[in-house]
């Protein structure tokens, strides 16, 4: 069942990545980042009464609320960042290592120590995810130093958020709480950000580009549920390496919605690395 979840969570992040795509080319990702993250949280609370927080548990919701201090609204702007700096060829390869990161703090913190098929498949998975991503690196632009640090930080922190949500999952097993407050948290980050910008075109909203970033954030939340979902079923070594094949989905739905990829040896090569990592996880 976690494996299951994490691949419904990585198909559901590859559906957002490409309705970004849509809604950058109406606005600006700090405006679109003010809509899709607090339209996620307005959901889930309008759902509240329908599922329910259960037993309350206080310890659990400050990790899930401190959570959402940094994921997912800083995640989101550093990924923006990141990618204006380098293009997306080099900052999506470096954020493809989150599993690495994931891997290593559920092990020093949580005490999961990732046996040898585990270890190969997560760099499978990894090293398939980046071939998918690369294209070359024409697309760099300035600022390469400093937005390469950026992704790091972007990549370090999605993989931290794993492991905190699971450690708050250990105390209270209510994924629907983790996602509801965490949004709500980042909701009121992303206002006092955007409320601190001097950038003009963070405040230009268009219709299309609002109707795609309140999808985005249907599909980035929902996504996080999946996550989270999976995560309070199975191990963070299992759980993350697999969630890290939404390359291979935005792959999938690059080729059919936007028709921008050709079959060729290195998506042959990608696609094999992920599934045999992912075939070697499972088996394990």
């Amino acid at each position: 069942m976690a494996a299951a979840l994490a691949l419904l969570a990585a198909a559901l992040f590859a559906a957002a990545l490409v309705t970004t795509q849509f809604g950058l080319r109406h606005m600006d990702g700090l405006a679109g980042a003010k809509i899709s993250i607090p339209s996620a949280a307005a959901l889930f609370w309008l759902l509240l009464p329908l599922h329910g927080f259960g037993e309350w548990n206080v310890r659990a919701a400050g990790v899930f609320a401190t959570l959402g201090l940094f994921f997912p609204v800083a995640v989101t702007l550093l990924a923006y960042e990141a990618n204006r700096r380098m293009g997306p060829t080099i900052a999506g390869a470096i954020g493809s290592t989150a599993p690495l990161f994931a891997v290593l703090g559920a092990m020093l913190f949580l005490g999961e120590a990732p046996g040898l098929t585990q270890s190969g498949a997560t760099l499978a998975i990894v090293a398939g995810s980046v071939v998918l991503v690369w294209r070359g690196s024409s697309d760099v632009q300035q600022g390469t130093a400093w937005g390469s640090w950026v992704a790091w930080l972007a990549a370090a922190l999605r993989a931290l958020a794993q492991v905190i949500a699971k450690a708050g999952l250990l105390w209270w097993p209510n994924p629907y709480a983790a996602v509801l407050l965490g949004y709500s948290v980042s909701t009121v980050v992303i206002w006092i950000i955007a409320a601190r910008s001097r950038r003009p075109e963070s405040r230009v909203y268009t219709q299309r580009g609002v109707l795609w970033f309140v999808l985005t954030g249907l599909f980035n939340s929902t996504a996080v549920l999946a996550l989270y979902t999976a995560l309070d079923h199975g191990a963070v070594n299992i759980v993350s390496p697999i969630a890290a094949t939404y390359p291979l989905f935005t792959l999938l739905l690059n080729s059919v919605i936007l028709r921008e990829e050709r079959l060729s040896a290195r998506l042959m090569i990608g696609v094999a690395l992920m599934a045999g990592g992912v075939a070697a996880l499972l088996s394990a």
